[in-house]
């Protein structure tokens, strides 16, 4: 995994404050709090560069914070770097399963790997409070994220 840092803009919203990543449109978090937006913004960006690996997406890279334009529109309150983690390439490993419970995952699907790497995503996001979170953040900040684009469409 190398680690990235993606600039990213805090904006007043009306419940709060909103997140939004100028290299990656669409992708966006909330928060009552500018704390509680800006580490909504990295459990976004972490499940946003999982879900872009997945899928075999391309990532751009990210620009410099400094080189991002003031747009006159947003009520900007800060501008923050956020860390996140592009995945790896798949590695291959050795593991030990009972054989009925290996048997069972085989009468759920034919992709061993891609059923337990789900499988320990799922688990990772229930032992991470901030899960269920982040998709109501997200969906919050992707509603400020289409406002903007009307506002500069208009």
């Amino acid at each position: 995994m190398a680690t990235v840092y993606y600039p990213a803009i805090i904006e007043r919203a009306a419940d709060g404050f909103s997140v939004y990543f100028p290299d990656l449109p669409g992708l966006a978090s909330a928060g009552a709090t500018i704390q509680e937006a800006a580490r909504a913004a990295e459990e976004a960006l972490e499940g946003h560069l999982l879900v872009t690996a997945e899928h075999g997406e391309d990532l751009p890279d990210p620009s410099e914070i400094d080189a991002i334009e003031h747009d006159p529109e947003v009520d900007e309150v800060a501008r923050i770097l956020v860390r996140g983690e592009r995945p790896g390439r798949s590695i291959r490993v050795n593991i030990t399963l009972d054989e009925g419970l290996l048997a069972a995952i085989d009468r759920m699907t034919a992709n061993r790997s891609g059923f337990l790497a789900e499988a320990a995503r799922a688990r990772l996001a229930m032992a991470n409070p901030g899960a269920a979170y982040y998709a109501k953040a997200w969906k919050a900040g992707a509603a400020a994220a289409t406002q903007r684009k009307r506002r500069a469409s208009a």
